[in-house]
């Protein structure tokens, strides 16, 4: 069995706050050790159930927070800034099933710590094939592009109720709970992560509990940024078009273009958003 783990921070047990998540922010070295147990829990009950090859791939920021010297060395990590499929750096059809430690709630969802989608204010709202999706739908779209299914997901409650909605009967373990944006009702590491094990253990001996979630073709991406000026940037990208002063459009064949023009276009917004932050 191949296995597949995609790690962000925002959902991993024990954090609240964004300065955690940020390279020199206060606690983000403690961060980023309680993100590698989070992944080192899901990685153990991959090989647990007889994986014979574990790739993680860290998904958040710049892609250097998951520990290389504490990760479970029996596995291949990809990390670094710039991936291509971003968050699905290195999943192929070749793998059998994909799991998601870590994800948080999209944009604007209620009581969704840490809640946003793929940028911390850049975007406000991101449609797929006119679905409003956050990166669980993203992801699990590009997952169910490759003919890859989705065994189980950990995170915050709201998030655990968005991977539901969109993959139907999917595993999931919520490691905290929403008070707000900023605070959670949290269930300590070392519980949360015994948790993400024994589900993932369970999910990855029943595969028919792995959900897929196949999207038609042509895959049409909206993103609905927070400034004019980002949409008037990214609309000179050969194909991308401007439907509103604010929304941008883009059609495809392959969904990895999805995948890789909003990180592109999510490199361009971070440029103009650390130039006008005073503007919103």
């Amino acid at each position: 069995m191949k296995v597949f783990v995609s790690v962000d921070m925002e959902g991993i047990s024990g954090l609240t706050d964004p300065e955690e998540m940020r390279a020199g922010g206060r606690g983000y070295e403690r961060g980023c050790e309680l993100m590698t147990g989070d992944a080192n829990a899901a990685i153990r009950a991959a090989f647990d159930t007889g994986a014979d090859r574990v790739v993680v791939t860290d998904s958040h920021g710049t892609g250097k927070n998951l520990r290389a010297d504490l990760i479970d060395e029996r596995c291949t990590l990809i990390r670094g800034p710039s991936k291509p499929m971003r968050m699905g750096e290195g999943l192929d059809a070749s793998f059998d099933v994909a799991l998601y430690v870590g994800y948080h709630a999209r944009a604007g969802a209620e009581r969704g710590v840490l809640n946003h989608t793929w940028m911390g204010r850049e975007i406000q709202n991101l449609y797929l094939n006119g679905e409003v999706a956050g990166e669980i739908r993203l992801m699990a779209g590009y997952a169910g592009s490759l003919g890859v299914p989705v065994g189980f997901l950990a995170g915050d409650e709201a998030a655990c109720e968005e991977a539901r909605g969109v993959l139907g009967d999917i595993a999931t373990v919520a490691v905290k709970k929403g008070c707000g944006r900023y605070a959670a009702e949290l269930i300590p590491p070392a519980r949360a992560q015994e948790q993400i094990y024994e589900a993932a253990t369970r999910t990855l001996r029943a595969p028919e509990r792995w959900r897929h979630l196949t999207l038609r073709a042509p895959y049409t991406l909206a993103v609905e940024w927070n400034a004019t000026e980002i949409a008037q940037s990214c609309s000179l990208i050969p194909g991308v078009t401007l439907t509103s002063p604010r929304t941008t459009e883009f059609t495809t064949g392959d969904y990895s273009e999805i995948v890789g023009l909003l990180g592109i276009c999510a490199t361009i917004a971070g440029e103009i958003g650390c130039a006008g932050r005073h503007y919103g």
